[in-house]
């Protein structure tokens, strides 16, 4: 027979009064209906000053307010933002400026130079991998290995010659071009490579030494960038592993050598959460005093509106 426990008597529990207590939630943090005409500031402060809506303005402030003192803001990006059509944003951005450097992995260089080159990018990986055809487009590994034996020759970085390359080139579809813009701006472009990631490595031409050696030195390039960020803002926009690995270890090489990294902003954007770039970019760099945004959401929709309304208040 199992033994009977008594209800326990809850009359003596101690309660407070709804009005005294502290509440996380209330009707002036709410929402506010959309009116016809509103313009985006408008729109931006009817949203709920509760979790992502407050976010979003946060980070916005802080992107204005670097900008305003001259702080940098540098975009770190992942190669799907710009199959998604987002290089026109990001070179207004650059035209503006608010984004003042770029840091992107090997797969960026690559869809952007197929854009300029021809207006199109991103094949069908399923069908071209069934016939052994994944990533063997000639035009695009001759250009961009060409162009990093030229950087390795002349002791520049990989972003620095790619850019270069692209805007002497100055192919029919340039100007859907980041890294064509870049150059033409003069903003800094490091490209962040791990060897066999990119189509351009499987072919014959690829130079490791070259590869190497270019993308060691934009590596350091980006480390001074960095060193530089103290009341400024990173972005790390669609990359899960690359560049929140490599800015820790530049956020490590900047402290080290007694660079003031206390009173930095980091933001990632995506459409999930990352382990990566919730504690390699949001967490631990600004674990000293600095100010940390993970905002979710496709980059298709959340970028443009983010870029609209830095647009609008700058």
């Amino acid at each position: 027979m199992i033994k009977s426990t008594e209800p326990i008597d809850l009359s003596p529990l101690k309660r407070s009064s709804l009005e005294s207590r502290s509440s996380l939630v209330s009707v002036e943090r709410f929402a506010r209906p959309y009116k016809n005409g509103m313009d985006l500031k408008e729109w931006l402060m009817s949203l709920p000053e509760i979790l992502a809506g407050r976010a979003l303005r946060e980070v916005i402030e802080e992107i204005l307010e670097a900008r305003k003192r001259e702080r940098p803001v540098i975009l770190g990006m992942g190669a799907h933002v710009l199959k998604v059509g987002l290089g026109p944003i990001i070179n207004q951005l650059m035209e503006a400026g608010i984004i003042t450097s770029l840091a992107m992995n090997g797969a960026c260089i690559i869809h952007d130079t197929e854009i300029a080159m021809s207006g199109k990018t991103s094949e069908d990986v399923k069908e071209a991998l069934k016939r052994g055809e994944f990533g063997m487009a000639k035009e695009t590994s001759l250009f961009i290995n060409s162009a990093i034996k030229r950087g390795q020759e002349e002791g520049i970085g990989l972003g620095e010659v790619v850019s270069r390359e692209l805007y002497l080139a100055s192919f029919p579809f340039s100007r859907f071009s980041v890294l064509h813009k870049a150059y033409e701006l003069k903003v800094p472009v490091t490209v962040h490579v791990a060897v066999g990631t990119d189509i351009i490595h499987m072919a014959p031409e690829a130079d490791g030494s070259a590869i190497g050696y270019t993308s060691l030195l934009d590596f350091r390039r980006f480390c001074r960038l960095v060193s530089e960020l103290e009341g400024g803002v990173y972005i790390n926009l669609g990359s899960a592993v690359i560049l929140p690995e490599v800015f820790l270890k530049a956020v490590t090489v900047a402290r080290n050598m007694g660079y003031p990294l206390d009173k930095i902003t980091t933001v990632t954007m995506d459409f999930i959460r990352h382990y990566r770039a919730e504690t390699n970019v949001k967490e631990r760099p600004t674990s000293f005093g600095g100010k940390g945004y993970y905002l979710i959401g496709h980059h298709e929709i959340m970028f443009p509106l983010l870029a609209s309304l830095l647009m609008e208040l700058s």
